[in-house]
């Protein structure tokens, strides 16, 4: 890179490296401590701060939120917070959907899709805005919290809505192939109201399928994209560090205001993409 001759070029460029670490550990340190959420800041971390392509950081994405799930599902796992056969059948049309997708839909949209508004649509433009979008509505899901009220009676006996459930999978599926998300803001939910599973074992269920779908779906990539394991390598072992911190760190902590004050922030995030991307 020939600008990293000028000192102050080169200066930004190692500063920026660092924060995306340091956001690495962050997002590994938000899904120890409240449970999720924190996966939704991977791809405006790799684009914006490690200086990665949009397409390219939803792929990376998929590793990194795949690795951090899986470490958060271990734990939940291990305290007997998963339901397993909810988490294959919701999972197998969502690892379905996002493999289809990585492989198939993304390489075929257009590099410009066109123009709205008097702004020239890139491929690039559509995925950042797709996610932003998707950003606040996570936001708005993490602010709302337990108001949602779709807390469940655990005396009752789970029962599994089998179409609902398959339909809803592939639906995350494909959003979670096209931007890179885990999703689990739409998981949980569809869990608790479609299987009747708990709040607590949905929430660890829904790390496990975010796990499976994120892995797996970011095989299809590896055929058409040439991928930076030196970058993906180093960012995904800083956010599992970061879970297993933030899980330590959970004890004692009332995550639910933790969840509040970090959908503000997300919220603020979305919206500056939105107006970033569309003042290009």
């Amino acid at each position: 890179m020939a600008y990293l001759n000028n000192p102050i070029f080169a200066l930004t460029f190692i500063l920026m490296e660092i924060l995306g670490y340091l956001a690495a550990v962050l997002i590994g340190l938000s899904l120890g401590m409240i449970g999720g959420g924190g996966s939704i800041l991977t791809v405006p971390a790799l684009v914006y701060l490690m200086k990665t392509p949009p397409v390219e950081a939803t792929a990376y994405s998929l590793f990194i939120v795949g690795a951090t799930a899986l470490a958060g599902a271990f734990q939940k796992y291990r305290s007997g917070l998963v339901n397993l056969k909810a988490a294959a059948i919701f999972g197998a049309p969502s690892i379905v959907a996002v493999f289809l997708t990585r492989m198939f839909i993304m390489p075929a949209i257009p590099q410009q899709l066109g123009t709205f508004l008097g702004i020239n649509v890139s491929k690039d433009l559509f995925v950042m805005l797709l996610f932003a979008i998707l950003m606040v509505a996570a936001s708005v899901s993490m602010i709302r919290g337990s108001r949602n009220g779709i807390e469940v009676d655990e005396s009752i006996p789970l029962h599994f809505n089998y179409p609902l459930i398959i339909a809803e999978g592939a639906l995350v599926g494909v959003l979670t192939g096209l931007v890179g998300a885990g999703g689990g803001f739409l998981i949980i939910p569809a869990l608790v109201l479609l299987t009747k599973l708990p709040m607590k074992i949905a929430v660890g269920t829904s790390l496990l399928i975010i796990a499976a779908k994120s892995l797996i779906g970011f095989t299809g990539d590896l055929a058409h994209m040439q991928i930076d394991w030196s970058l993906l390598m180093i960012f995904t072992t800083l956010a599992v560090v970061g879970v297993f911190v933030g899980n330590h760190l959970s004890h004692g902590i009332e995550s639910k205001h933790l969840k509040k004050a970090f959908g503000w922030f997300v919220l603020i995030m979305g919206i500056y993409i939105i107006w970033r991307e569309m003042s290009g």
